[in-house]
């Protein structure tokens, strides 16, 4: 009887410590101390009831290393252990994707269906899992149709995810219509996204600068200015329209100059990115002399700024 009761004791001890050694594992994570979590989660044994988050982490550990064919090898195992997480599941879609971009032709051919089955049955797991259903959308999205592709799934499952979260479901039927290049539907979506989240007022802007809809980029950073003129990533991306258009180089000039005359912190683009663009600017309207000194301004700032570095290049030859 006392034998049977220390076994018991030691059993709940062992689990214990397995338990508190995976959560400080866990804490060491999330802080970014990926090596020294790694270290305590690979003593976790196949014995140990903590195992499977262990080796979790580990996956979790290896995909953000990005080495993603451990990431996969780690995943496939909890997959393994518990087939019916939806997070696993999803994470071992990610693992393989992430690989198969970084793979050839023939090798992505094998993991395409892994991939989709992964995320499929991750969302089958929990419908209201996001991410995975975003896995979904991307993968619908860019695989083609043969590898299981499908403009029709992809919009379906981006209407499920609206379901669930209004703005992200804004956020992912834009994504598929901008990748079937259906520019109005897109613009629409992210029109309505803009008006739930400030955030996509910017996402909003970036779409018309890349459709070359320059005005109505103007107007969306002009209008964010008026009112929120404490954000002042806006007045970059006035000067940034400007840059690429050509169009309106006095406000360009005016809204850049208001910017370089503020602080900044690394969320919003460099003191020599705005310089860059200044010189972009007069490049554009041929005052050459001024757009070389602004080039050579941002790269006495920041020697790896390429526009600034072509631009230079551009009006030495």
């Amino acid at each position: 009887m006392k034998t049977h009761f220390y076994s018991l004791l030691f059993i709940f001890s062992a689990h214990l410590v397995f338990g508190q050694d995976v959560q400080k594992a866990i804490g060491l994570y999330e802080t970014n101390k990926l090596t020294e979590a790694s270290k305590i989660l690979r003593t976790i044994g196949e014995n140990s009831p903590k195992y499977e988050k262990s080796q979790f982490y580990l996956g979790r550990i290896a995909f953000d290393n990005e080495d993603f064919v451990q990431a996969q090898e780690f995943f496939e195992e909890v997959v393994e252990l518990n087939g019916n997480s939806s997070e696993y599941q999803y994470w071992l879609g990610n693992a393989m994707g992430r690989l198969a971009q970084e793979s050839n032709f023939f090798k992505q051919g094998i993991l395409a269906p892994q991939i989709k089955s992964a995320y499929e049955r991750s969302v089958e797991l929990d419908p209201k899992n996001i991410d995975a259903s975003w896995g979904l959308v991307e993968y619908y999205t860019l695989a083609p149709g043969v590898m299981g592709g499908s403009w029709e799934k992809a919009e379906k499952t981006a209407r499920a995810i609206y379901v669930l979260d209004k703005l992200q479901g804004h956020n992912a039927l834009a994504t598929v219509y901008l990748r079937q290049e259906k520019f109005s539907l897109a613009e629409q979506e992210y029109i309505k996204a803009s008006k739930l989240d400030q955030r996509f007022v910017f996402t909003l802007g970036y779409f018309y600068q890349n459709q070359k809809t320059f005005n109505k980029a103007f107007e969306v950073f002009e209008n964010e200015v008026r009112k929120n003129p404490e954000n002042i990533a806006a007045l970059y991306q006035i000067g940034r329209t400007s840059a690429l258009s050509g169009e309106r180089p006095d406000l360009g000039i005016r809204s850049l100059n208001e910017y370089l005359n503020q602080p900044i912190n690394d969320d919003i683009p460099s003191h020599s990115a705005a310089l860059m663009r200044k010189g972009m600017i007069y490049e554009k309207i041929g005052e050459t002399t001024k757009a070389k000194t602004y080039y050579s301004q941002s790269l006495a700032k920041d020697s790896e700024m390429n526009l600034a570095k072509e631009g230079l290049d551009r009006l030495s030859k």
